[in-house]
């Protein structure tokens, strides 16, 4: 086994005068230009030595290499006043090569910086890359003397100046928040109102053709699929798939430049003003779990050979071996102080210089987990939590790993919220039809009380889902009963088995209009369900007109026509299901009984005489104990009344009553309206076996309404005119917007109806049009 090796890569002497180097400061950590020069702090408890590379602009020649002169609390820096933005550095970090004790420093392996926030070129596959020698029977205990440098991407002094003018953050409350999932390249890629060469780019999807159309569609936050700097797999590239959805992050302050129309970091911050602008918010998915450089068998780019034992975990029996929670090689150590203090700067650089509002956690139990497992007041939760600014923004938690005692939904500290698959699982069961769904159905439907009523969390805290970018997209739900992923090159063995679709009689596309409909109206079920439940609903782009994958539900690795999305051939029933998305956000938004910001309970107030939630059944009774328990019952409706208590101060609520009827059965369902108190009629404002309402018809308590099978409707409460003017001016509004909504659909920018009058499938404009 090899031990501390000296580099044998020669010393490059390409410039006339050596740089000159002074002390500088351990702080801040990374490349700082500071207007006269430039300061590099690196920190490394077991290195030995560090050499500051410098190389030419386009990252192609190593010019010099710089020891840096300073230790100051495990902190090697260097000040070079010569150096300037645009500077094109990496590192070279001497120490002990001793894999069985958990260190692999290699100094003939060029290493990125951790705190890099811009980066040129991208990385070239090489058995260089790797501290070992591959194919040696002795395997990751070799010693690999040959120079990585040519195959690395290089990192790039920034100057963060840039002018941000009246942008404003949104700030949007939580209990008005819609989330909008979505992949900067794959919303813009064809996009028709988006010039070519911006295509798939921050420039493409900050442009205004573009930023309309989410701001007509009434979402209010953006969230994307990782932008951090990353690295595509080896074993995608050699099978000519790539990792499209970019879950392998290892430049954490870097706007990965693949998705750069400009090659300027000041490209990000110009989209994410011009959502602002919009007032929408931008939300990042970010990948701090785990790192390209996988197991032991895995490559030297960065933190493997900077300080390997501090930045990942290992196995207490043998520091060789590397703790595996995310299923992707290895695990950061986040109870390591020195490895928070990097998520941390990360996040509040991305807050504070890039003014982005709030971050998506993949895998988020790793940021938790402790010696004894997950901990919500963990080290680094707690930083959080207490933290000035990332407190301040929304933090939303994907609450599972695959580790041991992985699953954690609801068990995240106040403050944050949790994507809630439980959730995902029961809508998508009872839709499909699976009996004994309601009792289950009736917790997600009023926010997960079960999971997340504690210490002052309130329904907001469960981000509430159907689909999401893994997994099948809602056309492909009701279209699929099983996955289709051979794309992918792994006959059709990744992706989950266990989808909880329903092909509703024939597997795929199909011609006959029975089915095609039906699945069109389970859409619109499964679209309402989650846009008028209690908790935070994310929608998944595309979705709202339905897109298909083809019915692959794993597309990570799918760069091309199966992730972008497709403008130009959306159908009737597309831009009916657009239209009826529309119309479900605005009256979400339009209820407050809808998106309240405390729990219903089924109790009755006896100070208010008030009951905030009453469930009923088709006969317009209140569910009793026996129905709940019928696995046969499929069919139930819920009165959200707008008189209960919507704040902790005891007092009656002013707003709009609403009545929602669910019906998973295959037949109609006569249903008998219930009376409620202080109201005149029922307005219908929704029903999925009628998308295209013009208006708000009313009904009279009583009446029996004939609920189509598989359908889902919404009444509000007309109230008597001396009771709350105010609600009832909410209603009024309300009609009078569905009129609107009907009579101005969304003009999606560059495209027109087809000529030929075959259909409405849509094509491109010669002049781009403009969004509502």
């Amino acid at each position: 086994m090899a031990t501390a090796t000296p580099s044998l890569v020669a010393t490059p002497s390409l410039v006339a005068t050596p740089s000159l180097v002074l002390e500088g400061k351990p702080t801040p950590l990374g490349a700082t230009w500071d207007g006269l020069g430039v300061n590099f702090a690196l920190f490394s408890v077991h290195a030995t030595k560090v050499e500051l590379c410098l190389f030419s602009p386009d990252g192609a020649t190593e010019l010099e290499r710089i020891q840096l002169p300073e230790y100051t609390d495990e902190i090697w820096h260097g000040y070079l006043p010569d150096a300037r933005p645009g500077t094109v550095y990496g590192y070279r970090v001497y120490g002990p090569y001793e894999p069985h004790n958990g260190h692999r420093f290699n100094p003939n392996k060029l290493v990125i910086d951790p705190y890099a926030k811009a980066f040129v070129g991208t990385l070239l596959w090489d058995d260089c890359l790797f501290g070992y020698t591959i194919g040696h029977h002795d395997r990751d205990l070799t010693y690999d003397q040959r120079d990585s440098a040519p195959y690395m991407p290089k990192c790039q002094v920034v100057d963060p100046a840039f002018t941000w003018g009246r942008e404003r953050k949104p700030d949007i409350p939580w209990e008005k928040t819609v989330f909008y999932e979505t992949h900067v390249k794959g919303f813009t890629q064809r996009h028709p109102a988006v010039p070519e060469h911006l295509r798939g780019t921050y420039a493409g999807l900050g442009q205004k053709a573009v930023i309309d159309y989410i701001k007509s569609l009434g979402v209010t936050s953006v969230e994307l699929l990782p932008v951090h700097f990353f690295i595509d797999d080896k074993y995608l590239l050699d099978n000519n798939l790539v990792n499209y959805w970019g879950y392998n992050s290892i430049g954490f302050f870097a706007p990965d430049p693949r998705y750069s129309a400009s090659n300027r970091i000041e490209e990000f911050k110009e989209m994410v003003a011009r959502f602002h602008q919009a007032n929408i918010e931008v939300i990042l998915d970010v990948v701090y779990n785990h790192t390209p450089e996988g197991n032991e068998m895995g490559p030297t780019l960065c933190f493997k050979g900077i300080d390997n034992k501090t930045y990942y975990k290992m196995y207490h029996e043998s520091n060789r071996y590397y703790v595996n929670d995310t299923g992707c090689g290895n695990t950061v150590d986040l109870s390591h102080g020195r490895v928070i203090q990097l998520v941390l700067d990360s996040l509040r650089y991305w807050v504070e210089e890039m003014h982005v509002d709030g971050f998506r956690f993949d895998l988020a139990t790793i940021l938790g987990r402790e010696e004894h497992g997950f901990n919500e007041n963990g080290a680094f939760l707690n930083s959080v939590r207490q933290d000035p600014v990332l407190s301040q923004v929304k933090l939303i938690a994907e609450p599972w790993d695959i580790g041991l005692g992985g699953y954690q939904v609801g068990h995240f500290a106040p403050g944050w919220a949790e994507w809630n698959d439980r959730y995902r699982d029961t809508v998508r069961e009872y839709w499909k039809g699976d009996s004994g769904k309601l009792p289950e159905l009736a917790s997600r439907l009023t926010g997960s009380g079960d999971f997340f009523y504690r210490y002052g969390r309130k329904p907001w805290a469960s981000v509430n889902f159907i689909t999401a970018h893994d997994g099948f997209c809602l056309h492909d739900l009701v279209s699929y009963n099983d996955k289709h992923n051979f794309d992918n090159g792994e006959g059709n063995n990744d992706g989950s088995n266990d989808n909880m679709s329903w092909n509703h009689g024939v597997e795929g596309p199909t011609d006959d209009q029975g089915i095609v409909q039906l699945r069109e109206r389970t859409k619109r079920n499964l679209l309402s369900t989650l846009l008028f439940s209690q908790g935070t609903p994310l929608l998944l782009a595309g979705d709202e007109f339905g897109r298909s994958q083809g019915g692959n539900n794993n597309t990570y690795c799918q760069d091309n026509e199966i992730n972008w999305i497709d403008w130009e051939n959306i159908t009737d029933d597309g831009r009916c299901l657009l239209e009826f998305t529309r119309r479900l956000i605005w009256l979400r938004q339009t209820f407050p009984v809808l998106r309240r910001n405390r729990w219903y309970t089924g109790a009755y107030n006896d100070e208010l005489g008030v009951k905030d939630a009453t469930w009923v059944t088709p006969g317009g009774a209140e569910m009793s104990e026996e129905t709940w328990m019928d696995p046969n019952s499929r069919c139930m409706g819920i009165i959200l009344d707008g008189r209960a208590q919507a704040t902790g101060v005891k007092r009656k609520g002013i707003d709009v009553t609403v009545f929602v009827i669910f019906n998973s059965h295959h037949d109609v369902v006569p249903f008998q309206l219930p009376s409620a108190v202080g109201g005149v009629h029922w307005q219908l404002f929704v029903d999925t076996n009628q998308p295209t309402l013009v208006s708000a018809p009313a009904f009279k308590f009583g009446h029996v309404y004939d609920v189509t099978g598989r359908s889902f409707l919404m009444f509000a409460l007309k109230q008597e005119e001396n009771t709350s003017s105010d609600a009832n001016e909410v209603v009024r509004l309300a009609e009078k917007a569905v009129e609107e909504i009907a009579e101005r659909p969304i003009e999606i920018a560059g495209l027109v109806e087809a000529e030929s009058g075959e259909g409405s499938n849509l094509t491109r404009k010669k002049s781009i049009g403009r969004a509502l």
